[in-house]
């Protein structure tokens, strides 16, 4: 059995050939120990750095005796894996580094990778609610967290963020991203990826920090008909202006995996793309770090008719610079013969090779392999009272209030009888959301146990309708009730009771994420019928929307006085919630979506291009909208209220002509008019009004979180340079052109006030 710090004997080895073994140079820098590493390595065990398994069976129990799980264990002996995931536990991942480490020639340690999205055991709100905070100190605390308790369980690696722009909300995985805006989606990305790996490179070293991994590069959000898995079709002015920011934002913070999508680009599927990931990332972009493929995306390039077998996929992805197989099984089948016949150059697989062994280098995994593997540290850590107030504070800031006629919110503290209705209200396993898989079920807390806390009202719940049929987990489709409306009777005879009906619809947690389109977005099974049948009764409804993506509600819109977006907001969800409906937690959330009207509107998005007939100038039928509805959202992009009011003066500039390159303030006061402290979120948006490619409409370029208590006011100065004013054209190159600018501010995307200035 190897001696642990063996390694580091073979690091040591001079630089210069031919002279012998000496004890460590701890003056070497990191790319000298991966080098000196990767001279006594084989071409199977460089190949092996290159392939990642799943778990494929029980780490601390006996070995596998037969099948593919004894291959892959043998394997794993050999030095022939890099990577595993799904592998949880300071336990099981020490079982398994041990042989890694101990058995292996060369000892080279694992990383562990796992899918912490929005938390490991304890659970924030789902990515797409945390950005409706808009406070990225929070996002980036929440990441923290997360990486806190899944790195003392033994992981060092997250496959998140997810930096996907999306616009049509029927893509299940909305959820996972921060939205539709790249500038919004730029911010959330550097502040999960500084949450995950720290602010410097030299904190990923630290125990309590993951190695981030970007994805899912590129395009994958523009799945066509928000389909999973679909095409991907778009222009050049896209691409560059919309899809790639978030990803070279996240490069920015220092990132240090990317992953590649499923979709094709241009034809070419994403693992495949030599543009995306050699002459872009690796680059153009300057990325040091290594790219990981989606679960068996190599080998669906076989499916997307862009190769013939696993060998040609092989070759077509590690020429285009896929550093790491993510369970293919391909690379560690194919490559080495790939070499010896000539078709791959091994100087491409020592490229991929050091890319990984300086990410191990960087997480310390050589100075010490069992760093994650401290069974006390495990302990105090995960789902500690610490951990859940973070949660905590995430999901209150992720709550959006969309609609409040007649002050019907915050609800009084005394004196009211209070019906709470829907089977999402008594839900403690629902509101963890997708994509959770570390957490324990029915560890959420519900909506019921969240009012409960509340003594001053009669709560009555009833149930009204189960929301689904037969099994609803991670693996399944889920099958909802449309037909069974037995318990409406009940729910309606409380309703009628009652001074106020709180009812909690929405969304199950399983049917977004991954693998969760829709052709829908209403309310699934009965619950439509029951709002409408609830509300017959007794109109005096606040509804409480639990859901992963937008919703299409044009009948709850127009009927319904108060409604609160409060997405899935994991494990403290009722807390958050029952705090906002009664007043302790004043909503400060903005969408990071367009809502819109009905689902033939997606995808539907602020940002859009104006066409050639914007409105109807001429009276009469031929111009760009809808037949059947208006062609505006429910509700807008950045569209959040508040128990307080906020008016905005004009805004001001200090002058109307400027020259490139120099910087441009703009300020515009903020006062608050109601009776209470709040917060808001004030937000720039810029239009370049004529310019050599067709720019949109508006676009965010800057917003602020201000807190002001009733009657304050404050200035807000932006502040606009090049980096705000210029777009990429179809080649990818930066442009800022001379013209004339609207700047608008306001408290989202519709409701602003604008002012205009030129440069020169």
């Amino acid at each position: 059995m190897k001696n642990t710090i063996g390694i580091f004997v073979l690091c040591s080895i001079s630089l210069v050939q031919g002279q012998h073994k000496k004890s460590m140079n701890t003056n070497a820098t990191i790319d000298q120990k991966v080098e000196a590493l990767l001279q006594q390595m084989t071409l199977e065990e460089k190949v092996g750095q290159m392939n990642q398994y799943n778990g494929f069976w029980e780490v601390t129990g006996p070995a596998p005796q037969s099948g593919d799980a004894q291959r892959k264990y043998e394997h794993l002996k050999k030095g022939w894996v890099g990577s595993m995931l799904t592998v949880r536990g300071t336990k099981e991942v020490r079982a398994v580094q041990k042989i890694a480490v101990e058995e292996t020639r060369l000892g080279i340690p694992l990383i562990i990778g796992f899918d912490v999205i929005h938390g490991y055991k304890t659970i924030s709100p789902i990515p797409l609610a945390e950005a409706a905070s808009w406070d990225m100190e929070a996002i980036k605390r929440s990441a923290q967290m997360a990486a806190d308790e899944a790195s003392a369980s033994g992981i060092n690696w997250t496959f998140g963020p997810n930096v996907d722009i999306a616009r049509d909300a029927r893509w299940g995985r909305v959820m996972e991203g921060a939205g539709e805006d790249p500038f919004l989606g730029s911010c959330v990305a550097t502040a999960r990826v500084k949450g995950f790996q720290g602010e410097t490179k030299a904190d990923l070293a630290k125990a309590n920090t993951l190695a981030a991994c970007a994805k899912h590069f590129a395009g994958y959000g523009f799945v066509e008909a928000g389909k999973e898995y679909n095409t991907v079709d778009m222009g050049n002015a896209t691409l560059f202006n919309t899809v790639l920011p978030p990803f070279e934002a996240a490069q920015k913070a220092g990132v240090r995996t990317f992953m590649n999508a499923f979709n094709i680009l241009n034809g070419v599927p994403a693992t495949g793309s030599t543009f995306l990931q050699r002459s872009l990332l690796k680059g153009k972009w300057g990325f040091d770090g290594f790219v990981v493929t989606d679960w068996a995306s190599i080998r669906e390039m076989m499916n997307h008719g862009f190769a013939q077998d696993g060998a040609e996929a092989s070759q077509k992805a590690v020429t285009a610079g896929a550093d790491m197989d993510m369970e293919s099984h391909l690379y560690v089948k194919e490559l080495v013969g790939l070499v010896n016949n000539g078709k791959v150059k091994e100087s491409l697989i020592d490229d991929a090779v050091r890319r990984i062994l300086r990410v191990k280098f960087e997480l310390g995994l050589f100075d010490d392999p069992y760093r994650y593997c401290d069974p006390k540290r495990e302990k105090q850590t995960v789902g500690s009272a610490a951990q859940k107030a973070i949660a905590l504070d995430m999901a209150k800031k992720s709550i959006v209030l969309l609609k409040n006629e007649n002050q019907l919110l915050p609800l009084p503290q005394s004196g009211k009888k209070i019906a709470l209705i829907g089977a999402l209200a008594a839900d403690d396993n629902s509101p963890l959301g997708s994509w959770r898989i570390a957490a324990d079920d029915h560890t959420a807390v519900s909506v019921v146990t969240g009012m409960q806390r509340y003594k001053g009202n009669t709560l009555v719940y009833a149930k009204g309708a189960d929301l689904t049929v037969g099994k609803t987990t991670f693996i399944d489709e889920l099958v909802f009730n449309t037909t069974d409306t037995s318990g409406f009777v009940e729910a309606i005879q409380v309703a009628q009771n009652s001074d106020i009906v709180v009812m909690v619809l929405g969304e199950h947690g399983f049917q977004t994420g991954e693998g969760r389109s829709r052709t829908q977005l209403d309310l699934p099974g009965v619950q439509q019928a029951l709002l409408e049948a609830v509300y017959a009764v007794n109109p005096n409804i606040v509804l409480v929307l639990q859901n992963g993506r937008p919703l299409a509600l044009p009948w709850a819109a127009e009927h319904i006085p108060a409604i609160v977006e409060a997405w899935h907001l994991g494990t403290t969800s009722g807390d958050a919630i029952a705090s906002v409906l009664y007043g302790e937690y004043n909503p400060s959330g903005k969408l990071p979506m367009t809502f819109p009207r009905n689902v033939g509107q997606c995808p539907i998005y602020y940002n859009y291009h104006n066409t050639g007939r914007p409105a109807n100038t001429d009276n009469n039928v031929f111009w760009s909208h809808y037949s059947d509805v208006d062609k505006s959202p429910q509700w807008p992009f950045g569209f959040g209220l508040s128990y307080t009011q906020f008016t905005y003066s004009k805004p001001l500039m200090k002058k109307n002509v400027y020259s490139k390159g120099e910087s441009i303030e703009v300020e515009v006061t903020v006062t608050n008019t109601g009776s209470r402290a709040g917060v808001e979120i004030v937000q720039l948006y810029l239009q370049d009004i004529a310019a050599s490619l067709s720019r949109p409409v508006k676009e965010l370029k800057g917003f602020e979180r201000i807190e002001l208590q009733s009657g304050a006011s404050k200035t807000v100065t932006f502040t606009l340079n090049d980096s705000s004013l210029g777009f990429y054209d179809n080649e990818g190159t930066y442009h800022v052109e001379p013209g004339f600018f609207n700047v608008f501010i306001g408290t989202n995307s519709q409701e602003v006030k604008a002012v205009q200035f030129e440069l020169r």
